[in-house]
């Protein structure tokens, strides 16, 4: 147990200290190391610690986050409309989170479900949903996640169209008449999935990712990636958080495979049209 049982930021050093005595203690005597926040807790600093602390990223690597969403009262809280310039803490778990468990479905309509299903969708349109009761899931579905492991990116990145969450398909820089999506400022969390052939240029890239995390990082939750790039048979995989970001190389093409880009950006007053116009600069 850190402080009071709140991993907030006043008490991230309190979290550091508590992993590092476990790893200078118990290094080979665990497999995972399971957090549980509250109810209220923001996981963007917790998310933070493992990613910019150089001693707890040397030991220690952040696999997932796991969120289980109360079906019978989740719709009203991610409803919940908030004073200006505070976030819904209710919609930001759900925004970050790579697994998510919808719990007491036996307490709902299946009606009901649907609706929170594509609400859920709309605002984090790349994390898995399991349905259970009493919390009952398999293990496999909470631990390994590899949420933040760039070899798994590409099986991570995977985009519905069935429900929420803003999608655009692209062929050869050349927009769809029939996938089109007005232009959207959505001041509450949403995510915007690109989907495009094409050949990027990778410096391009990286500026125009560097230059979003500069003037956008705070509304940035979450981003991944897979990239068709110039002059390499590999993929390129990214993911970021705010403003840290980390890509490389991923697996070979195959000779007779579609190189698609598929992009996720998740977010609060996301831009649709700025992203997508900033992703076209970077095709060749």
């Amino acid at each position: 147990m850190v402080n009071n049982g709140c991993l907030c930021c006043t008490v991230r050093g309190d979290l550091v200290k508590m992993l590092l005595d476990l790893v200078k203690k118990k290094k080979d005597k665990f497999d995972h190391i399971v957090i549980e926040t509250t109810g209220l807790a923001k996981p963007a600093p917790v998310i933070e610690t493992f990613c910019s602390d150089e001693l707890v990223s040397r030991y220690v690597k952040l696999d997932g986050v796991v969120t289980l969403v109360d079906s019978k009262h989740a719709m009203k809280h991610l409803n919940e409309v908030k004073p200006r310039f505070v976030v819904n803490e209710a919609v930001e778990q759900v925004a970050y989170a790579d697994r998510i468990i919808m719990n007491k479905i036996d307490l709902v309509t299946e009606g009901d479900l649907e609706k929170l299903t594509d609400k859920i969708k709309h605002i984090n349109s790349i994390a898995q949903i399991k349905r259970a009761k009493f919390g009952v899931v398999d293990m496999d579905f909470v631990l390994g996640v590899g949420g933040y492991d760039l070899d798994r990116i590409d099986s991570a990145v995977k985009v519905d169209d069935s429900h929420g969450g803003n999608h655009h398909h692209d062929t050869h820089g050349r927009h769809h008449k029939d996938h089109h999506h007005d232009h959207l400022h959505d001041s509450a969390v949403s995510s915007v999935s690109i989907v495009s052939e094409g050949t990027l240029d990778l410096d391009e890239v990286d500026d125009w990712l560097e230059r979003l995390m500069e003037e956008k990082g705070v509304d940035l939750y979450r981003m991944k990636g897979v990239l068709s790039v110039n002059g390499s048979d590999q993929r390129y995989v990214f993911q970021g958080v705010h403003s840290t970001l980390d890509g490389c190389p991923g697996k070979t093409w195959e000779p007779d495979e579609k190189r698609t880009n598929k992009l996720v950006f998740i977010g609060r007053n996301l831009d649709e049209t700025a992203l997508r116009k900033g992703f076209k600069g970077c095709l060749i």
